[in-house]
């Protein structure tokens, strides 16, 4: 037995999330199923993913951890997921890791990049990637606002409803604002993120673009520890985790 860190990106556009469901297909599901004909028994080999993205948010590069038998080389089963794999998926790279590595434990940070497409008409092709918001944004105004986040805070304030964890605290190294030929990107980095908590940030900084909320309102949303103060949450297609640093 061994342990392999598997790299994958993925359109997650038809899928409820990387995480298992009960009421859908989920990315790791999928995986899962693909690497059973190489496992020793058959069996699907546990496959942990570093992020459990949501449904329709899509990956770059997601990286996921995997104890497997047999001696296949990495790029063999590699090559042997992809085979099994469906298009809209694909293992980007696999190598050998410590045994006992586990891509979620051991994960010291994440990226995600969000898309918004500010034109009137929204290309057909961006229709799975891009918030479609016709808008002109007050982008000083958001990166006034997105330098209140940066740093260690308590985000339970941006953290889904329902969600139970304990440990809200996280620290974000860098939350960045650009735009570009009629797109706007919200690029973030931390050290972790709480479910949805991305999603959370880009729907208020949408607010406070929009002049529905102010810059300096961001600190107050980190202060009231209450979901229901900060904005509504941005849609799952516009986000995308970039990268996951060890």
């Amino acid at each position: 037995m061994r342990s392999l860190k598997l790299t994958l990106a993925y359109d997650g556009t038809n899928y409820s999330g990387w995480q298992r469901q009960t009421n859908g297909l989920s990315v790791q599901q999928v995986v899962e199923e693909a690497l059973a004909p190489i496992a020793p028994n058959g069996v699907p080999p546990t496959v942990v993913g570093a992020g459990r993205t949501d449904a329709g948010v899509h990956a770059l590069g997601q990286v996921a951890s995997v104890n497997l038998g047999g001696d296949l080389t990495a790029s063999a089963v590699q090559r042997a997921i992809n085979f099994r794999l469906p298009p809209e998926i694909r293992v980007i790279g696999a190598v050998d890791a410590p045994l006992g590595f586990h891509a979620q434990f051991h994960a010291k940070g994440k990226s995600y990049r969000y898309r918004i497409a500010m034109l009137p008409v929204l290309s057909p092709f961006d229709r799975w990637f891009v918030w479609h918001a016709p808008m002109r944004p007050d982008v000083d105004a958001m990166r006034r606002g997105a330098a209140a986040l940066v740093g260690t805070h308590d985000f339970v304030s941006f953290q889904a409803r329902g969600a139970f964890i304990r440990e809200t605290v996280r620290t974000i190294h860098r939350l960045d604002v650009r735009e570009a030929a009629g797109e706007m990107v919200i690029e973030v980095e931390g050290d972790g993120f709480l479910r949805q908590m991305v999603r959370a940030i880009v729907g208020s900084l949408v607010d406070v673009g929009r002049g529905q909320r102010t810059p300096e309102s961001m600190a107050e949303m980190i202060a009231a520890r209450d979901r229901r103060a900060a904005g509504p949450n941005a849609p799952a297609q516009g986000l995308t985790l970039v990268s996951v640093k060890y």
